[in-house]
């Protein structure tokens, strides 16, 4: 092994133990860390692919997804101190590039969107978190500093310094400084079309009490016009519904939760 491979497995059990407060000893993560040992394997199936021993590299990224349930392909090209946490589904393209101080959780998948050869896979920048299930497809940046939600779906370049919500993915760009080590705070997540709903619902709660109108119990105006040429000119009538009508209002939710009522749950 040379000195490079030492101080990188050395940067890889080191990450192990900042950011995984379940990690109690060096010989539990040795033994016990299957994304480790992907990222371990990787280290040898890329050397064997960039001197030539295409084959081999492919061979030996099989055993190791056979092994730990990580399917990293031999081009990819990855950086010091990857963390991937649990690991199982995890899937790296060919042509996929990985920044240093990256954390993967399980079934993330780092793919490409077209059978054009050349780079079709993303670029993920320094420090960034991938959180469980997520899914960044095709040739695309995601900045250093960044965090993917759980299940999120990233098909557009993603800033520095931003979070990641829903499908496909809604970019949001952070407006405080990102506290210093690894962002972990996967609760932290903005409902962006959620909150943008209620809002509207708000504002519009608003102009109908200014406007003194209640939505769920008034009467219906239709105008129609009589004898009309076409040409917006022509005598107006009046058809008058005295009857109530009932239509589905929701309420705003309150603090983030919405009423069952409102959608027969």
């Amino acid at each position: 092994m040379t000195p490079k491979f030492l101080k990188e497995m050395r940067d890889d059990i080191a990450s192990v133990f900042e950011r995984d407060p379940a990690a109690r000893s060096t010989l539990e993560v040795l033994l016990c860390y299957p994304g480790l040992h992907a990222v371990w394997g990787h280290r040898i199936s890329h050397w064997f692919w960039t001197h030539r021993l295409k084959l081999l590299g492919r061979f030996t990224s099989h055993v190791m997804r056979f092994l730990t349930g990580i399917e990293i392909h031999p081009g990819a090209q990855i950086c010091s101190s990857l963390f991937i946490d649990h690991g199982m589904g995890v899937v790296i393209g060919e042509t996929a590039e990985i920044g240093c101080n990256v954390t993967l959780y399980h079934g993330v998948t780092l793919g490409g969107v077209s059978l054009e050869k050349g780079k079709r896979h993303p670029t993920i920048e320094d420090n960034v978190v991938i959180g469980a299930g997520a899914k960044v497809l095709g040739a695309i940046v995601v900045g250093a500093g960044s965090r993917i939600g759980a299940n999120a779906v990233v098909n557009k370049p993603v800033p520095p310094n931003s979070v990641v919500v829903g499908v496909p993915g809604q970019v949001v760009v952070r407006s405080k400084p990102r506290a210093a080590g690894p962002d972990l705070n996967h609760d932290k997540l903005p409902d962006t079309i959620g909150q943008s709903l209620a809002s509207v619902m708000e504002r519009l709660e608003d102009l109908e009490k200014l406007l003194n109108v209640h939505v769920n119990d008034h009467p219906t105006e239709v105008v129609v016009s009589i004898n009309g040429n076409g040409n917006g000119k022509g005598e107006l009538g009046y058809l008058q519904k005295t009857d109530h009508v009932h239509l589905p209002a929701p309420h705003v939710p309150d603090h983030g939760v919405w009423r069952g009522e409102d959608f027969m749950i």
